[in-house]
């Protein structure tokens, strides 16, 4: 069962697996990214110690000017480099990774409400 007010959200599981056991979750907090993430992060290290803004440049040839909107390849870059520090083995299970980690979403710069590049796309482009 599932009650929402306007400040909280209760959820109640009566079962066999279950006890009874209430949730009770408070609305999100407000404030920023930028504050959730902490300043000693591993992601806020790497970010001032490697620059990947010569991606766009050495890439743009291959971007096509029509068409869906593309992936920005420094985002796409910075996904890969999560997958291979965090021992990720695909894209699908990257963006699950993503949607749980406010520190990726920092990383790649996505806000809380922004939608996560697609898995799909991500492969294309990495097969390219």
């Amino acid at each position: 069962m599932v009650i929402r007010s306007s400040s909280t959200l209760v959820v109640s599981w009566k079962g066999d697996h279950h006890d009874g056991k209430e949730r009770r979750f408070a609305p999100l907090i407000t404030g920023s990214l930028e504050e959730l993430v902490p300043a000693d992060h591993f992601s806020r290290h790497l970010e001032r110690s490697l620059d990947l803004s010569f991606v766009r440049k050495f890439v743009h040839e291959s971007y096509a000017g029509i068409g869906r909107p593309s992936i920005d390849p420094v985002v796409f870059f910075k996904l890969q480099l999560v997958m291979f520090f965090e021992d990720i083995r695909s894209e699908r299970l990257l963006m699950k990774h993503a949607a749980d980690r406010l520190s990726v979403r920092w990383d790649i710069g996505d806000d809380l409400g922004e939608p996560l590049p697609n898995h799909w796309s991500l492969t294309r482009i990495r097969e390219r």
